[in-house]
C-alpha cells in the first residue's frame, strides 16, 4: 500500500452575507479541507495507481468528518466537490487517485448522494490556486449550487507532495436567480434532478 504521509491540514470555511444585495439570513456557507500529503510516486512512472486508492479513503473520511464539524454538522449540507494539486515532481494521475477516495469519503458521511462529485485537479508548484467547483448532492442541475471555492497553500505542495482537497457547501450561491431547478423540486431519483 502507498504510504501518504501527511504533513499537515488546512480548514477554511467561508460565510457569504451578500454581494451587494440584500443580507441573506441565514448566510450561505461553504468551506474546504486539505492536506498536504508526500506524494509516493514523485518523480518514477508507476504502471498501476488503483491500488493507491484504497489507502487515501480514511484519509478522505478524516477530512470530511472535520469538514462537516467546521460547518456546524451535516444538517443543510447540500452541495460537495473535491480537487487535488500534484507539486512538480508528481503528474496528474497521481491526482486522479482522490476521485474514488474522496468521492466515498463524503459519501459515506453525508449518507444518500446521488449527483456526480465536481472534481478539478493540476499539476502545480507551492501557493498555485485550485477553484473547486460544487454542485448539489442529488441533482446535478440545481443552478444555484453552481459555485466555487478557491483553495491555496502558501508552502504546498511542494515538488514532491500532493494536495488533497474536499469542499461543502450550506446552501447555494448568495444571490443565486438563475432559475432552473429549485432545491425543493429535486426527486433525487437518477442524480440530474
Amino acid at each position: 500500500m502507498a504510504e501518504f504521509k501527511i504533513r499537515k491540514i488546512l480548514t477554511q470555511v467561508e460565510e457569504i452575507y451578500h454581494e451587494g444585495g440584500p443580507p441573506a439570513d441565514p448566510a450561505p456557507m461553504r468551506g474546504a479541507i486539505y492536506a498536504i500529503c508526500a506524494n509516493p510516486f514523485a518523480g518514477r512512472f508507476e504502471p498501476d495507481l488503483q491500488p493507491a486508492m484504497e489507502s487515501l479513503k480514511p484519509l478522505a473520511l478524516q477530512l470530511t468528518d472535520r469538514l462537516v464539524a467546521a460547518l456546524g454538522g451535516r444538517a443543510g449540507i447540500d452541495a460537495y466537490g473535491k480537487g487535488a494539486i500534484v507539486g512538480e515532481a508528481g503528474e496528474s494521475e497521481h491526482g486522479a487517485i482522490w476521485h474514488v477516495s474522496g468521492g466515498y469519503g463524503m459519501r459515506d458521511r453525508l449518507g444518500e448522494c446521488r449527483a456526480i462529485v465536481p472534481s478539478a485537479m493540476k499539476v502545480a508548484g507551492m501557493g498555485a490556486q485550485l477553484d473547486i467547483p460544487l454542485g448539489h448532492l442529488n441533482a446535478a442541475y440545481v443552478r444555484s449550487r453552481f459555485d466555487v471555492i478557491t483553495i491555496a497553500c502558501e508552502d504546498g505542495p511542494r515538488a514532491h507532495e500532493v494536495l488533497f482537497a474536499l469542499a461543502m457547501a450550506r446552501g447555494g450561491r448568495v444571490h443565486s436567480r438563475m432559475g432552473g431547478l429549485e432545491v425543493d423540486q429535486v426527486t433525487g431519483v437518477d442524480g440530474l434532478r
